[in-house]
This record gives C-alpha cells, sequence and structure tokens, in this order.
C-alpha cells in the first residue's frame, strides 16, 4: 500500500506506553493524557498486550487503541504489538479493518507474539489467514501492516508480506540493519527506551528492574538478536552490562536523550517511540513535554 499519507501523520516521534501502565490508569485520565501528547506535537501513541495466557497485565488492545483514538483528533495510533497467540487472524483483521474505517489513516497494525516452536513459519500462516479474511470481511478497508522483526528471516518476511517493522527495545545499529533489509519504501517505526536521569547508576537500574522480571539469565528471541550484533555472554548474564543497557536505553538530560533519538532517525527510521521508564501515565507525559521542545526542530 502507499504509505506517504501515514509517514505524513505520524512524523518524526512518538509515544510507546507499557500495557501495565494503561491498566492501572483510569481511562479519564488517559484522555486527558493523550490528549495532551497531540498538543506536545508527538504523532502516535502505542502500546501492546501480554502473551495469550499470561497473568492480566494490559487491556484488550483494539479495545485500549479505541480509547486512544477517541480522544485525540489526529494522533495514529499503534499496535505494538497484538499478539497473534491471543486471537484467531479473521477476528485480528477484524478489529484492525472496524477501527481503520472509523478513523482513516489513524491505525498502524504491529503484529508478534508467534510461539517459540517455527516462528517464522507461524507468523507466515498467520498472515496467510488474515490475507484470506480480508478478502471476505471489510475488503475495502486498508491499515499498515507491520511486523515485531529482528532477525534476517523476520526482515525477510516483513519484506515480502507486511509495511514494514517495529522493533522493540534495540540498538540504533539494529535500526540500520532494519533499514538495509527492508530497503526505503518500508516503515521503520523503533522503540526507544529513556530516563531522563542523569545518575547512571539510577537510570540503568530502571531498565534492569524491567528486564529482571521474568527474564534473568533466560534466552529470549531479544538475546539472540543482541548476539548477532556483537553482545555477547557477559553482556547478557544477570542484571545485564552496562555496555548493553546503554546501547538499548536513552539516559541524561534532555539533551543527550533527544541525541539519541535522532540517532534513530539518521540510522534509517521513519517514526520514533519514545518509552520514558517512569512511574505513571501522567509522569511519563511530564518527561514527554521536557523532551517536545528539543525535538519539534526533527519533525517531518
Amino acid at each position: 500500500m502507499d504509505l506517504r499519507e501515514t509517514r505524513d501523520r505520524l512524523g518524526a516521534f512518538g509515544v510507546w506506553i507499557a500495557p501495565m501502565t494503561l491498566l492501572d490508569t483510569p481511562v479519564s485520565v488517559q484522555r486527558e493524557q493523550f490528549a495532551r501528547v497531540e498538543r506536545l506535537g508527538y504523532g502516535s501513541v502505542w502500546t501492546g498486550e501480554p502473551p495469550a495466557g499470561a497473568p492480566a497485565s494490559g487491556r484488550e488492545i483494539f479495545a485500549q487503541l479505541s480509547v486512544v483514538l477517541g480522544a485525540t483528533r489526529r494522533l495514529v495510533a499503534g499496535a505494538g504489538i497484538a499478539n497473534i497467540s491471543s486471537r484467531v487472524p479473521t477476528t485480528m483483521h477484524a478489529a484492525a479493518a472496524t477501527l481503520a474505517e472509523a478513523h482513516p489513516g489513524r491505525l498502524v497494525l504491529g503484529l508478534g507474539g508467534q510461539p517459540a516452536d517455527r516462528p517464522i513459519t507461524r507468523l507466515r500462516e498467520y498472515l496467510d489467514a488474515m490475507d484470506e479474511a480480508a478478502t471476505r470481511l471489510l475488503p475495502d478497508i486498508r491499515y499498515p501492516r507491520v511486523l515485531a522483526a529482528l532477525g534476517p528471516k523476520a526482515h525477510l518476511l516483513a519484506a515480502e508480506r507486511a509495511d514494514g517493522v517495529h522493533p522493540f527495545l534495540q540498538p540504533v545499529e539494529h535500526t540500520e540493519i532494519a533499514r538495509k533489509s527492508l530497503g526505503p519504501g518500508a516503515l521503520v517505526i523503533p522503540h526507544q527506551a529513556l530516563v531522563l536521569d542523569s545518575d547512571a547508576d539510577t537510570a540503568r537500574a530502571r531498565l534492569r528492574a524491567i528486564l529482571n522480571i521474568g527474564q534473568r539469565n533466560v534466552e529470549t528471541p531479544y538475546s539472540a538478536n543482541y548476539r548477532r550484533l556483537g553482545y555477547g555472554d557477559a553482556d547478557l548474564a544477570d542484571d545485564r552490562s552496562d555496555r548493553l543497557i546503554d546501547a538499548t536505553l536513552a539516559w541524561g538530560e534532555e539533551g543527550a536523550v533527544a541525541r539519541r533519538l535522532r540517532d534513530h532517525l539518521d540510522a534509517g527510521a521513519d517514526h520514533v517511540l519514545l518509552h520514558p521508564l517512569a512511574g505513571s501515565l501522567t509522569a511519563a507525559v511530564d518527561q514527554l513535554e521536557s523532551l517536545a521542545p528539543r525535538l519539534r526542530p526533527a519533525r517531518s
């Protein structure tokens, strides 16, 4: 599909909010804060959802995105990601197409969360079934589809069957790799965790606290990709090395964080998602407000 309108709507910078943060925030407060994000000049709000069968740690993603869309006039709502293990392909397409019809040009559907067994094959089969459903259900409704693709095989699938990629918690060098893998036409929308704090130990501890929830010394698709990027056992063990934390977390004062965000743009990103590691939605938007003056010149 023609992605020019999507790029224009997104601009350079958007926002990623953790599902648990939104679960803990009343919808009335969400509406206020999403409208505030829009006034600050960001182009999108994204969130994800937990794996199928996991303890409740987020709202149903399409219902949540409808809150974003209803509270704002131009913001794009992004699923980063909608879990393919949580709903059948027909339901995934029908939900996305309904939101896209109700809010034309304001939805990007990110897909991921496939089982560890044959993940690329499982995702390809899921996309096949979605495309078949789209021939029968709301066939005239279009929306961009991006994949949570990290490695070369996933990038190849994204180039063949999607409109781009949404890498999560990756260094800037991965953004460059993704752009080269997918070519100039695809969307590259990386996530960037950030902490506005110039104390190294405090800032790094924010990300380590998240990574250590069920992931301490556990090999994950993220671990495999970090290894592809040159990080070894010492970087991935225990609390992760400072080197790996600093590569995946933007921290410091506003200028330092803004430079990291622009590094992703220079590496080929279309749109960079800011994820403040703050204690509440309001606190996260406070940090976004502090950063906004540093980012406005880079918006497309």
